[in-house]
């Protein structure tokens, strides 16, 4: 999928790289991680970059930032509404398996935002963080 900035023009290489990285992987990576992923193709690029593209990503719809206030923003490259679990401990992010309805915000309701989204997160302890092996 190609993808446009907002003169039109084709994204950059830096830009189709993180993006091309961050869809072969469902871990969530923060952006260090990502940096990481990117730097093994494009060694050159800094951290601020990817950064900022990943600001752009998401900000274009294209990639999930994951995170409210006090966590580590992770990110996401299947753009689709799907709910996360979030491990409290260690901060860990899955998408959660199966079915699971996201709840609609009415029209009337909407107080005249535009582009609404839904972001359900569950937040529990993650299976290696309790202890279990499951």
């Amino acid at each position: 999928m190609k993808i446009e900035d907002n003169k039109g023009a084709r994204l950059s290489r830096q830009r189709e790289t993180i993006l091309e990285e961050l869809r072969k992987v469902t871990s969530h990576p923060t952006a260090d991680e990502v940096y990481d992923m990117v730097r093994k193709i494009l060694p050159r690029i800094s951290l601020g970059t990817v950064y900022r593209n990943l600001d752009f990503l998401s900000n274009k719809g294209v990639v999930l930032r994951l995170g409210g206030a006090g966590t580590q923003k992770r990110f996401d490259g299947n753009p689709a509404a799907h709910p996360h679990l979030r491990c409290s401990s260690c901060g860990r992010v899955e998408d959660l398996e199966g079915p699971c309805a996201l709840p609609e915000l009415p029209v009337e309701q909407s107080m005249g935002y535009v582009r609404l989204r839904c972001d359900v997160e569950f937040v529990g302890v993650c299976p290696t963080c309790a202890g279990m092996n499951f």
